[in-house]
């Protein structure tokens, strides 16, 4: 392992990261590793350490992060959130470090199209599985996600 240079730390990158997830969460970490215990991927996925990934954002490690292929494993289960005991909201944070990593060009178009390709196909399995589990029990089922959007814009804009 290499010390690190001044030109690999952006002193900023933590400050542009709390600001982007509205609030100084993500500087509260004290490091406790109850997210990484917790990380149903951390548990599959050799080297996803949220706590770690923390540890290089506090520290400035932009580069690092951004171009790491661990801030995609996460699943954004959102487990690491609810025991967090400092309330650091980790999986808000994979989501803003995505945009930043997209932002600053450290993923191709190519990658991104696939990955929003990706998270569509989710979207749909989730609903096609909640549709069914409620029909088993007799429930209404859900709209798709793009008939939801229809009919809530329609709401706004009509007044309805």
């Amino acid at each position: 392992m290499s010390a690190m240079t001044k030109s690999e730390i952006d002193p900023q990158f933590k400050f542009d990261l709390a600001r982007r997830l509205g609030g100084d969460s993500i500087k509260r970490c004290f490091a406790c590793g109850t997210c990484t215990a917790s990380c149903p991927v951390s548990g599959v996925r050799e080297g996803f350490d949220p706590r770690k990934i923390i540890h290089m954002i506090l520290l400035g490690q932009k580069h690092q992060v951004l171009s790491s292929d661990t801030i995609w494993y996460c699943s954004l289960c959102n487990t690491c959130s609810f025991v967090c005991p400092q309330d650091v909201r980790f999986s808000e944070a994979m989501v803003i470090l995505r945009q930043m990593a997209v932002e600053n060009g450290y993923i191709s178009k190519s990658f991104l199209a696939g990955w929003q390709q990706l998270e569509r196909l989710g979207q749909q399995f989730r609903t096609e599985m909640l549709n069914s589990f409620l029909a088993e029990r007799g429930h209404e089922q859900l709209l798709s996600p793009e008939e939801l959007l229809r009919k809530a814009c329609a709401q706004c804009i009509g007044g309805k």
